[in-house]
């Protein structure tokens, strides 16, 4: 080679730019997140299928959806991991309207004309804004048989698609009220006779020890931080798990399924 002379580089092309959500639309991650969306009657606007043998795998499911009328379309895992972020996407993404949370109005008119049948059973989040923890938590409450989740406008995770993923359909079919002041909202739902229980690591009552029976509320508080003091103050009693081992408390969304299922141990010996 001549001197002066260099070698020209291999072209390594543009950056490949990571695939856009639809806009206006929502990505709703895996399997069991897209069939609650059509279990629930919400067709989704546009539904991705990984390229090959993902694509059999799921060909009820994208069947299912083609007949709702979503517009489908073959793409490759590559696309898929890059929208997915991280997440476990199962060789399928769908794209629909996003979540929106209840209101405060609908949480009193559900309270106030509330059947004698069946006691209310609620779970209260305040300060859980890990969206992981958040979808966990609702996947419980449904499990659970929870008739509403109410969480704050501020120190909340989002009614996102991480969370959708998480919760596996529970995000779609659980009603999650928004509310301005929580503690007040825990007074005027203590006006409706829901009686509050919050949980503390140094509260002297066992959560064995707790009233689940009548109309209900569980508070659960932030990983770390707890419950803040006003919601503290408004609850009618504070229980703690038992803890026997060298911990001291356990993920917040770990201690939401044991307490909610405390609360259905308590109901289904009353009834039976």
């Amino acid at each position: 080679m001549a001197a002066g002379h260099r070698k020209p580089r291999a072209s390594r092309g543009a950056p490949r730019r990571a695939p856009s959500t639809p806009g206006g639309l929502e990505a709703v991650f895996g399997v069991h997140a897209v069939r609650a969306l059509l279990d629930r009657g919400e067709t989704p606007r546009e539904v991705w299928v990984q390229e090959g043998s993902a694509g059999a795998r799921l060909a009820e499911l994208v069947e299912a959806a083609r007949q709702g009328g979503a517009r489908l379309q073959s793409r490759s895992r590559d696309e898929l991991d890059q929208l997915a972020q991280g997440a476990s996407h199962q060789g399928i993404i769908a794209f629909a309207t996003p979540l929106a949370f209840e209101g405060e109005a609908s949480l009193w008119l559900r309270l106030e004309g509330w059947p004698h049948v069946a006691p209310p059973l609620l779970l209260v989040l305040d300060g859980v804004t890990d969206v992981h923890n958040f979808g966990a938590c609702l996947r419980s409450a449904d499990a659970a048989g929870v008739h509403g989740v109410i969480v704050p406008k501020d120190k909340a995770a989002p009614l996102n698609a991480a969370v959708r993923k998480v919760a596996c359909g529970a995000a779609e079919s659980m009603p999650v009220y928004q509310v301005t002041n929580l503690a007040r909202t825990l007074a005027k739902m203590k006006a409706l006779g829901v009686w509050i229980t919050g949980t503390a690591g140094e509260a002297e009552a066992s959560l064995y020890e707790a009233d689940f029976i009548g109309p209900a509320a569980l508070v659960m508080g932030a990983e770390g931080k707890g419950m803040r003091r006003l919601t503290r103050e408004a609850c009618d009693t504070l229980v703690k798990l038992p803890m026997a081992g060298s911990v001291s408390s356990l993920n917040v969304s770990v201690a939401t399924g044991i307490c909610l299922f405390e609360a259905v141990r308590q109901r289904r010996d009353t009834s039976a």
